[in-house]
């Protein structure tokens, strides 16, 4: 996990201890002695892919910084119900007052990275890569996408200022896709990426006509989708985005399509259920 991941995790865990301890975890602090140390596991609930555990000991050594910490399964295992992921020992408060802003983080990025996994393993047999979108949860950015690399899968663009992407608002004040690329050419490194979304073919073809990096085809059906790379022809990247369920996207990957872009792998994250045990 890089220096990004858990800068950013340790800003959210500021905004979480606020929100969820204030001036203290009153029922902890008033039932369990300073200084008594406990060992816990976490184990997992249902078979998934896991992420995040160097996140959840930052967490636990923000509360006891002599936290002895055993990974058993590291992040990107693939997990079943009753495996162990981590066996650590700490300050038995820490392990209390520190489990549920641990899990919280724990669940949703393994949850992320399970259903990332599964839309790798729909177009396994296809040369396609599945790519992640800017639909994270706020603040949450890194976190999500080092996920999304754990489950297996890509990252897209991580902002608004690492890749130029023309979409239909930005045509339509442009005058057309021509004039929009031409605008922005003028004033960008050459290094950095120019994607278009498309809608139709016509559009296609005027991304191919202003010799773009990347041409999205947004919201087409599989015929159109076949038709819109045939035309292209490998003069272009593309990417198929629009309503891309796990059920629909191995008949998207079949169509030839470089990237395959899906927004509810973070927009739409089901936590993946992961307990707390005091095992000593």
């Amino acid at each position: 996990m890089d220096d990004k991941v858990l800068k950013s995790a340790e800003v959210l865990f500021d905004l979480a201890y606020a929100e969820d301890i204030g001036d203290g975890d009153i029922t902890t602090n008033n039932l369990i002695p300073f200084g008594e140390t406990r060992t816990a596991r976490l184990v997992a609930k249902e078979s998934g892919v896991v992420a995040g555990l160097p996140v959840t000991e930052m967490v636990f050594r923000k509360f006891d910084e002599n936290l002895k910490w055993n990974v058993k399964l590291p992040d990107g295992s693939k997990v079943e119900p009753g495996d162990v992921l981590v066996e650590f020992t700490a300050n038995y408060r820490a392990l209390l007052t520190g489990e549920r802003k641990a899990l919280n983080f724990l669940q949703r990025l393994s949850g992320i990275a399970t259903y990332a996994h599964k839309c790798m393993e729909e177009i396994e047999g296809h040369k396609v890569e599945i790519l992640d979108t800017r639909k994270t949860l706020p603040g949450y950015r890194h976190l999500d996408k080092y996920a999304v690399r754990m489950g297996g899968a890509s990252n897209h663009r991580f902002g608004l200022y690492d890749m130029v992407m023309i979409k239909d608002n930005h045509i339509e004040i442009a005058g057309g896709i021509k004039p929009a690329v031409e605008s922005i050419r003028k004033n960008i490194p050459k290094s950095i990426k120019i994607e278009v979304e498309t809608t139709t073919i016509e559009q296609v073809q005027e991304a191919l006509d202003a010799d773009v990096d990347i041409i999205m085809l947004d919201n087409m059906s599989s015929k159109l989708m076949k038709e819109c790379v045939l035309l292209i022809d490998h003069r272009a990247k593309i990417e198929a985005s629009g309503n891309m369920t796990i059920k629909r996207i191995r008949k998207v990957a079949a169509t030839g399509v470089d990237y395959i872009s899906i927004g509810a792998l973070t927009h739409s994250v089901k936590a993946l259920d992961i307990s707390q045990q005091i095992i000593d």
